[in-house]
């Protein structure tokens, strides 16, 4: 009897479980807001981002050049400069004054200065020096024209050290203007662009956002929603913690498996950025991560009172989440406190071992860094989760337990007053009645 008796309870907790999925499943579509961010978010946000950032090298940076020195060796600077295909001189200014003007229009992003005694120094073997100034609101800028500027001068100091040298054949020339031969050779990042380098990191950080946020946007409407305002309704199917949290995950983790390998397969080859992704390294890595974040917004749902909070919250968190994870910012520049913060994100593991297998074709095994800690913040976070819904769930039971009471004491107050009600019309009918008689 109790052996059967603990089978049926495991059979209406399963169909607990499957009623609150396919709950959170109508809910998901029919509720405009996770609908927009849950759905529609990342299916065209990837789009948007990737379009944009599609040209991987900036071309033809306009810059402005101060050329005081109006020499042979000037000149010949500015010709190779301009005929870089990243640069390309835009404008010619008598003084620094007139080129800062341009700057400060937006009409160059680079000014060149030559000073009066720039070839004079070359001749007298003395080094001379060309004045660079890039616009650093954009490090694509800066590295067109900072850039360009080094290979010009490289290439000028390599004639200049073979007019000086006793060589006499060709072989001899290159042996001084290159003593070390390098090459060269991009193996992962081949444009050098900067949609290759980011665009990884980006992805992932949307899958979290959107789910974040299609979490939160939830939590916030079922306390609008709920008889008293609590995350967990008053059902006969909401009566166990661990029916509740799985529905709800089960629901998250369908959707998403969907949004993630169209996100992580279909975006990067649409608009033809590196792709050696292995499928199993990749989905060792979709499955921990999604549950990880799932189960670290539904702990973060405790804190949303309304929908607008949730809004707030992680939108004014996704810019320093995408720097806490090294794409864009040096990991040794990162300090310690905020190293300790970004290890309890799961987009912080997440974007670098996505980094590591779709850029630079790491196996399953290669990643095992990155993969732990996932699966270490899905049981930390599975188990913050599992506190906060039975913390709700008992929260809701004593309010209703206690709206109870209330509607049991008004009715009993109710009763008392009319059964004394009762009791006194009952003594007076004789009293009228023998007045009467009298």
């Amino acid at each position: 009897m109790e052996q059967e008796g603990f089978i049926k309870a495991i059979g209406h907790g399963i169909q607990d479980m499957c009623y609150i999925w396919a709950k959170e499943m109508r809910n998901a579509f029919s509720d405009e807001g996770v609908l927009i961010f849950c759905i529609l978010v990342p299916l065209f946000y990837p789009l948007v981002y990737s379009w944009i950032y599609n040209n991987e090298v900036i071309r033809d940076v306009p810059v402005a050049i101060v050329d005081m020195s109006h020499s042979h060796l000037s000149r010949e600077f500015i010709r190779d400069y301009d005929a870089s295909p990243d640069t390309k001189v835009a404008y010619y200014c008598d003084n620094l004054e007139e080129a800062k003007q341009l700057a400060g229009r937006n009409a160059v992003h680079g000014v060149l200065y030559f000073p009066e005694d720039f070839e004079k120094r070359v001749y007298r073997n003395e080094t001379s020096h060309v004045s660079t100034y890039a616009d650093m609101s954009l490090m694509l800028y800066y590295r067109a024209v900072y850039s360009t500027a080094v290979n010009v001068a490289n290439k000028i100091n390599s004639k200049i050290q073979i007019s000086r040298s006793a060589d006499f054949t060709n072989q001899e020339d290159n042996v001084t203007a290159n003593p070390i031969k390098s090459s060269n050779v991009a193996i992962f990042n081949e444009p050098g662009g900067y949609g290759n380098a980011i665009i990884p990191g980006v992805l992932m950080l949307i899958l979290q956002q959107t789910l974040l946020l299609g979490i939160g946007l939830s939590a916030g409407t079922a306390r609008e929603n709920n008889r008293y305002k609590e995350l967990v309704p008053i059902s006969r199917h909401y009566m166990g913690t661990f029916r509740i949290i799985l529905g709800k995950a089960m629901a998250c983790f369908m959707i998403y498996c969907v949004q993630a390998a169209y996100v992580t397969l279909c975006v990067p080859h649409f608009f033809h950025f590196t792709e050696l992704s292995d499928p199993l390294a990749l989905w060792g890595l979709l499955i921990p991560f999604i549950l990880a974040v799932t189960f670290f917004g539904m702990t973060l749902s405790c804190f949303v009172r309304y929908r607008e909070n949730v809004l707030l919250l992680v939108i004014f968190t996704s810019v320093p989440f995408l720097f806490m994870t090294g794409v864009s910012w040096p990991l040794s520049n990162i300090p310690g406190f905020w190293e300790g913060v970004a290890a309890l994100i799961p987009s912080t593991w997440g974007i670098r071992a996505f980094i590591s297998i779709n850029d630079m074709g790491a196996t399953l095994d290669e990643v095992q860094k990155f993969i732990i800690p996932l699966w270490i913040q899905v049981i930390v976070y599975g188990c913050t989760t599992f506190l906060v819904y039975r913390y709700q769930l008992k929260l809701t039971r004593k309010r209703a337990y206690s709206a109870i009471e209330n509607i049991k004491n008004k009715a009993l107050a109710a009763k008392t007053e009319k059964g004394t009600s009762t009791e006194t019309s009952d003594t007076d009918i004789p009293e009228e009645e023998a007045e009467n008689q009298i």
